[in-house]
């Protein structure tokens, strides 16, 4: 009898970490009806120090000293915070100021622009739109077609590597990486 017991007991663990994990699978990627940003001591926990202080308090970390600034790998950058997709490594170049630089947003709906007089100068600030994270700035001085550098800072980001995508909860922009098929040919577009 003892034994059957064991048996339930594990059964019924197996079977709560399942729905546990179907449950965690739903959670991930992001959706903004769902999203609440959390209060300002569980991000304290969440993040690390840096990652509290360029998000929640607009700082910005040293150059060419980030995780981010010299990474060439496929995929999308999202909030660190909550995850909203903000930017593609395709639209990645190195623009030699030490910070992971874009040409333009992944999702614009999910950035927001404002003026930042901190400087002699005025800056144009790039923040999340739902989690208000401070992200970086926006420059005019960025290549072709769109002549803009979002110069971010990597502590607000968190980088989804292509093949990581669909795992993740972010299967909508997997075709964005992913070579086109070779026509009926063989040879190719």
């Amino acid at each position: 009898m003892a034994r059957w017991k064991v048996m339930a007991a594990l059964l019924l663990a197996a079977v709560a970490g399942t729905a546990s994990g179907q449950a965690q699978a739903a959670a991930k990627g992001w959706n903004p009806v769902d999203y609440h940003k959390p209060s300002d001591g569980e991000l304290k926990q969440k993040l690390t120090a840096m990652q509290y202080r360029v998000t929640q308090q607009e700082g910005t970390e040293p150059p060419f000293l980030n995780e981010y600034w010299n990474s060439h790998a496929a995929g999308i950058y999202v909030d660190v915070v909550s995850g909203e997709p903000l930017f593609s490594s395709l639209d990645k170049y190195d623009s030699g100021t030490g910070w992971p630089s874009f040409t333009k947003p992944l999702e614009p709906k999910n950035i927001q622009t404002h003026d930042d007089h901190k400087l002699v100068y005025v800056r144009s600030e790039v923040r999340s739109a739902h989690a208000d994270s401070h992200l970086g700035h926006v420059f005019d001085d960025g290549p072709k077609p769109t002549g803009l550098r979002y110069c971010m800072n990597s502590a607000a980001l968190r980088f989804i590597p292509a093949d990581r995508l669909e795992a993740e909860g972010y299967g909508q922009y997997l075709s964005l990486f992913q070579r086109p098929a070779a026509n009926a040919s063989g040879h190719g577009p």
